[in-house]
């Protein structure tokens, strides 16, 4: 995986059988896939596609760290498919994986845009430089 990022379980996370919440984690994924999505498509404006079957392995409980990792598989002309994959940094089992989430390069309209990408940047160079909402430049 290239792309890291750790969340530690808190009460809210839970469900009823007080382990961590499939909803919950599946957001987490969602929102740092879309993140990364952002950095690689060099767009604000990129929409979940698809998210393949998911398959739990295990699970997590009240104060255990998860880390999820994402790994870029793919460049379509308007599209970036990647693989994710979590695992409980406390008993360091898998949690789950994921097979494709494809994230799609949207304008203002919600229509595809191409992105003109075909690589992995490891750079801030395509992390957008204005805002969509305020169009003020953000970054140097």
């Amino acid at each position: 995986m290239n792309f890291h990022t750790r969340k530690w379980v808190r009460p809210e996370d839970l469900n009823a059988n007080g382990t961590l919440f499939g909803g919950s984690l599946l957001r987490w994924i969602d929102e740092e896939a879309a993140i990364y999505a952002i950095i690689q498509l060099g767009n604000y404006r990129v929409v979940t596609k698809l998210i393949s079957e998911i398959n739990f392995e295990s699970s997590a409980v009240q104060g255990d760290l998860v880390e999820m990792g994402l790994t870029a598989t793919h460049f379509g002309r308007t599209s970036l498919t990647m693989r994710a994959v979590v695992r409980n940094m406390i008993t360091r089992k898998r949690i789950l994986s994921i097979e494709r989430l494809v994230f799609v390069s949207v304008d203002e309209e919600g229509q595809p845009i191409p992105h003109g990408y075909s690589a992995i940047t490891y750079d801030r160079d395509r992390m957008p430089r204005e805002h969509p909402r305020t169009d003020s430049v953000r970054l140097p």
